[in-house]
């Protein structure tokens, strides 16, 4: 299980919404208390897909670098990803799952002709076979 805070959810929207037609993408950190993951804040990045940033996201790994390098000692970690889906639902594509890791949330927006609707979370099996729901706990 994941929780965020209500507002986040909807701050995430919005970015979504100022993104589209493109994904917008952002880490999801906080801290973990028996296997409870809770979000205490969101970064937003920038899509780096120049290629084809309309279905697919890019983060660089100096951006991850930072960010783990600034939560180190803080007992605060990465927890997960968000990113939208343009005028598609919010369930993962072959690439999203090709492209996760496991136990990482991944918290996907849809966006329909610019207005972001449905959120779901997903987690990657640890066989990669699959992604499962991650329920949500807004607080």
């Amino acid at each position: 299980m994941i929780r965020l805070q209500a507002k986040d959810i909807e701050e995430i929207k919005q970015i979504a919404q100022e993104t589209y037609p493109h994904e917008c993408c952002g880490l999801l950190v906080g801290s973990v208390d028996n296997g409870v993951k809770t979000v205490t804040e969101f970064i937003p990045a920038e899509n780096q897909r120049t290629d084809s940033p309309a279905n697919r996201y890019l983060m660089t790994a100096d951006l991850l670098n930072e960010v783990e390098k600034k939560l180190k000692g803080t007992g605060f970690a990465i927890l997960g990803f968000f990113h939208s889906h343009p005028d598609v639902p919010a369930r993962p594509s072959t690439y999203d799952q090709e492209h996760a890791w496991p136990w990482y949330s991944y918290l996907i927006v849809s966006v329909s002709k610019g207005k972001a609707g449905e959120f779901k979370n997903w987690r990657l099996k640890d066989d990669r076979s699959a992604f499962d729901p991650e329920k949500v706990e807004l607080l």
